[in-house]
């Protein structure tokens, strides 16, 4: 008998996500102005209110305020009525210095031995159930809230929708562990008032139905989108009336939605946020390295699922452990145990190999801060950065960490 498995996303309107996307596009611009900054930014959005808070060491300055508007206004809280809106809103910065006892263990004269910032454990997951090497139930439920997004943004239909909103998919698996099919999908959605409550939940229902999923489907491979039959479950906005919703909602706080940011509850997690952190904490670059791991073994043929953890000593640049799990999917005669010494000979994860191999430096997190850190397509886009005092433009990589640049060293080290 099959099993049935679950993952949920939330939009970038969802108040914990803006306080994600204000952290780091607080993060992009101290490192925009100083890239050797180190950063730990905290963000609380409520009604009509954000306080900024954390430690950073930087040579830059930075308007905090007006970073924090202009992400509230890209997002689309730009109305009064919705009782948080990036023109009205008071925003109260309490970020200080970083804590010299924590910054003596990260910087060396030697940067290659440069300290790990924390302690901790964090893991990286890849598998075969889409083309991103992401689980499929996670991949729906982020693609849901972007077309939704692009929806509302276009103004061309379902143009009652507001910011604020969550997805779900529950997902049908064989005894194989393979995906059977879609069973149920979960929409709630923030939107403008309706003169009738019926009337409003048949509209969205049937819109979602007849508009969203359609144009989901379109952008999924064949293969993907024939998971989706006319016998799933549709649940939308089940409480009802969803008027009130974003920071006035729900209170939201940087570092809540972790497992949205990383694989919706397969594999496993460490515990550390990613948002605010520059990259010399360990909870953020070690995660992203360990997921570039796990993709490019898989990507190799070494194993259709594969978790990758790394572990750290605060101050010590060497991992004090790495560990693979295949799950019984290994396509090579050796012990998982075997497999992560050779991954181990491979790849450097110091931390300052791995700020070089990924670009980290660069000011780069924003658009990481919703719809997931992992599973997304890399590219390549222009920025500005201060260059000794001067505005430079510069081109720089995006989700670095997602590129398949070390297949042909895998595939050599485990003779496939």
């Amino acid at each position: 008998m099959g099993y049935l498995f679950t993952s949920e996303s939330v939009s970038e309107g969802h108040p914990d996500k803006v306080a994600d996307q204000i952290s780091d596009a607080l993060l992009d611009e101290f490192l925009r102005q100083d890239k050797e900054s180190k950063v730990a930014a905290e963000t609380l959005v409520t009604t009509g209110l954000v306080v900024l808070s954390g430690e950073v060491k930087t040579n830059g300055y930075v308007p905090v305020q007006n970073i924090a508007r202009r992400v509230i206004d890209r997002i689309g809280y730009t109305k009064s009525e919705y009782m948080f809106d990036s023109g009205s809103c008071g925003v109260i910065s309490a970020i200080h210095e970083q804590s010299e006892d924590i910054n003596r263990g990260v910087e060396r004269e030697d940067e290659d031995s440069q300290g790990a910032g924390d302690q901790g454990m964090m893991f990286g997951y890849a598998c075969t159930e889409t083309v991103e090497y992401m689980p499929f139930p996670l991949h729906l439920s982020h693609l849901l809230l972007v077309e939704l997004a692009a929806i509302r943004r276009e103004q061309k239909e379902m143009t009652y929708l507001r910011p604020d909103s969550k997805s779900q998919v529950t997902l049908e698996y064989g005894d194989d562990n393979k995906p059977v099919r879609v069973h149920t999908i979960v929409i709630s959605t923030q939107h403008d008032e309706f003169d009738e409550e019926k009337t409003m939940l048949d509209q969205i229902k049937a819109d979602v139905k007849n508009i969203l999923i359609p144009r989901v489907k379109a952008k999924l491979s064949a293969e993907e989108a024939s998971l989706i039959d006319e016998e799933y479950i549709l649940h939308v906005n089940p409480t009802g009336k969803f008027v009130i919703g974003g920071p006035h909602g729900d209170t939201g706080l940087t570092g809540r939605k972790i497992i949205v940011d990383t694989y919706g509850g397969k594999g496993a997690h460490g515990g550390g946020a990613f948002s605010g952190k520059d990259s010399s904490k360990v909870d953020r670059s070690a995660a992203y390295a360990s997921r570039h791991i796990a993709k490019n073994m898989v990507a190799a043929g070494v194993a259709e699922e594969v978790l990758v953890q790394v572990a750290y000593a605060i101050g010590v640049a060497e991992p004090v452990g790495l560990f693979v799990n295949t799950y019984g999917t290994s396509k090579v005669d050796l012990t998982d145990g075997e497999i992560a010494a050779k991954i181990n000979t491979i790849f450097d994860m110091r931390p300052a190999a791995i700020v070089k191999r990924f670009g980290l430096k660069n000011p780069i997190f924003e658009p990481t801060a919703a719809y997931g850190h992992v599973g997304r397509a890399p590219y390549t886009d222009k920025v500005i950065v201060k260059e000794n005092g001067v505005d430079v433009e510069k081109e720089v990589e995006f989700f670095t960490w997602e590129k398949l640049d070390f297949i042909d060293q895998i595939k050599t080290a485990f003779g496939l």
